[in-house]
């Protein structure tokens, strides 16, 4: 099981962390929502669960509930810029469905 970021996304990550002025990660979990079923749900981490699984790569931390990773195993993290709008993008190979709107999905 495992969660990747690309380089662009842990420099992202890390400037957040960094302007924040603490925190050990970030969080990545799913949350029911939306009209496909399942949200992605992005927070900082400043203590760790028992439950939590940690994935470290160019030196960022993403923590992922043990519920979560059900349905992240495999998803990288990206951050991109098109145009005037950036931000973060989930790459799951789990996803079946996504809303048309691109807020929700479902496995």
């Amino acid at each position: 099981m495992a969660i990747t970021l690309t380089e662009v996304a842990a420099d992202r990550v890390r400037t957040f962390l960094e302007n924040r002025g603490k925190g050990i990660g970030l969080r990545l979990g799913v949350k029911t929502s939306g009209c496909s079923g399942l949200a992605y749900v992005l927070e900082f981490v400043d203590v760790l669960n028992e439950d939590d699984h940690v994935f470290e790569q160019f030196g960022v931390k993403i923590i992922v509930d043990e519920k979560s990773l059900a349905y992240l195993d495999g998803t990288q993290l990206d951050f991109v810029k098109e145009g005037l709008n950036e931000g973060f993008k989930y790459t799951n190979p789990n996803v079946k469905n996504e809303c048309g709107c691109g807020e929700s999905f479902n496995v």
